[in-house]
């Protein structure tokens, strides 16, 4: 079987570039999507052993990513940064990404004001000594 293996990456700017083998880059070429139906979006599905369809008790016994893991990667932050910004043991963070243990409702709760507001969570808790909130 033939094997192509092609690198790329995201650019700052959103654009998605090859990284060629001399580590210089070159845009993809800009080509339109190609409208599928049903039956080719099913058959194309059903022939990539990546991205086979799920049975309804392989998806109820499916594992998934927890949402501090979903979070942190949409901030851009390593565990450790996220840990030490949400002033999370590393520890905690990492048995929650692991799935050695799952938030209990005061973290599931602490971790959706997270989301609501990143940034100002970050401030408040920098800003001052534990337990005083300080609107921004």
């Amino acid at each position: 079987m033939n094997e192509t293996i092609i690198s790329a990456r995201i650019r700052a700017d959103g654009e998605v570039v090859e990284i060629l083998a001399d580590g210089s880059e070159r845009p993809f070429p800009k080509r339109p999507m190609q409208p599928m139906t049903e039956e080719e979006i099913s058959a194309a599905a059903a022939a990539d052993p990546d991205a086979r369809p799920m049975t309804p008790e392989q998806l109820r016994t499916a594992k998934f990513k927890p949402r501090s893991q979903t979070m942190r990667r949409a901030l851009g932050l390593t565990q450790e940064e996220f840990a030490t910004r949400y002033h999370i043991p590393i520890g905690t963070l990492r048995d929650w990404e692991q799935g050695r243990s799952e938030p209990d409702q005061t973290a599931r709760a602490y971790l959706a004001v997270i989301a609501g507001d990143p940034e100002g969570v970050s401030r408040n808790l920098a800003a001052g000594p534990h337990g005083v909130f300080r609107p921004q």
